[in-house]
């Protein structure tokens, strides 16, 4: 494992570059994509030089790592608006191309198809993960087996609440979700991590020094090949 430290600024456009590298180098990458603020600055990068002209997604093929249970693609704080307002609308992909898991509907058939999707797509080149103040990584919450595949799960009491300032309240804050699973996220060829605030610095530190446990699933990653974890200062404080 990799650890960058850096700005909030300097270490998103170190990440855009990431991508920027891999899809440059393979025009049909397939990528992986996450939503909250972690990845904002990076998909702002990625959308900045794809109108300069200096990557095209024309060809790339993206997968979500997960989306609330009970909310419609339209409603604004789901992921798949997430993702259109913050990158798609903004970059030359075909919608067609992008992959975020459902969270109506018959979201559970479209689940259980997602790892076998990825897999047929070629597996994932890069992704990026941002990680909970508990050491979840996606909504891999604590306890989450290392082997787990894309499935529901229930939202503990402090996601919800770290997420309920993106809501108006936190009664509004769906108590499920589905997510790819640790398994799935290990099987992607590169990952990269952005975490930034002291309010990550607990979870940084057993994701780098913490034994390998289940009660932290972002530990998992240090048995990934090319993990690359990108911290500012605060976030690393209790490494350092």
């Amino acid at each position: 494992m990799k650890v960058i430290v850096g700005n909030e600024e300097k270490i998103s456009a170190l990440i855009a570059e990431e991508f920027i590298k891999v899809v440059n180098k393979k025009e049909n990458a397939v990528l992986g994509l996450a939503t909250g603020t972690s990845p904002l600055k990076v998909y702002a990068d990625l959308a900045k030089a794809n109108k300069e002209g200096r990557v095209s997604f024309k060809k790339v093929t993206t997968f979500n790592l997960d989306e609330y249970v009970g909310l419609e693609g339209t409603h604004n704080q789901s992921y798949r608006y997430f993702m259109n307002e913050n990158l798609f609308n903004h970059i030359d992909i075909d919608k067609k191309n992008t992959n975020v898991l459902l969270g109506v509907g018959d979201y559970k058939k479209f689940m259980n198809e997602y790892d076998g999707l990825i897999a047929k797509a070629g597996g994932i080149d890069i992704q990026i993960l941002g990680i909970g103040s508990d050491g979840h990584i996606a909504f891999n919450e604590p306890g989450t087996a290392f082997d787990s595949l894309t499935h529901e799960t229930e939202l503990t009491e402090q996601t919800i609440r770290d997420n309920s300032r993106l809501f108006n309240d936190i009664s509004e804050v769906p108590t499920r979700a589905v997510t790819m699973g640790l398994k799935s996220i290990m099987n992607a060829r590169k990952i990269v991590l952005i975490a930034t605030g002291k309010n990550k610095a607990k979870a940084v530190y057993g994701l780098i020094k913490g034994p390998i446990s289940e009660d932290m699933p972002c530990s998992i990653l240090q048995k990934h090949p090319d993990c690359t974890v990108y911290v500012d200062e605060e976030a690393y404080s209790l490494v350092k």
